[in-house]
């Protein structure tokens, strides 16, 4: 099946959430304000269409040249194994500033292997401080 990669200024609550359900990512999509809200203050969006489906997105935060908060990489499961969660976090990375600008991700205990699979570097130097709900 095509593919279709491309930056959207805007991505919709719905079809966010349909993604989100059919990909297995914990994101609150039960609280539509909060996910509107996320996506309103996202900067960067990248998404994988087929058919003008949604089946994939990468949202992100950045400066587009020194820093890239990729906060949310979710790919529908019917489409996975496809080389979409790789070829977003690509987009993501060039649409950022490319080698100037790290992209930095925290992974889902889940999702490490995807990660660990195409070889994605992993830090060492991370703190943070965990949401409380």
């Amino acid at each position: 099946m095509n593919t279709i990669y491309a930056r959207e200024d805007h991505l919709g609550a719905d079809e966010y959430i349909d993604v989100v359900a059919k990909s297995g990512l914990n994101r609150p999509i039960a609280d539509r304000p909060r996910i509107e809200q996320m996506l309103k203050h996202a900067n960067l969006i990248l998404t994988a269409r087929q058919d003008g489906q949604l089946v994939g997105f990468a949202r992100s935060v950045t400066d587009f040249c020194f820093c890239c908060y990729l906060s949310d990489l979710a790919v529908d499961k019917a489409c996975q194994g496809q080389g979409i969660g790789r070829r977003l976090i690509e987009e993501t990375r060039a649409a950022a500033g490319g080698a100037q600008t790290t992209t930095l991700l925290l992974s889902a205990p889940t999702a490490m292997t995807f990660y660990e699979g195409i070889k994605m570097p992993k830090a060492d130097n991370c703190f943070l401080y965990r949401r409380q709900a």
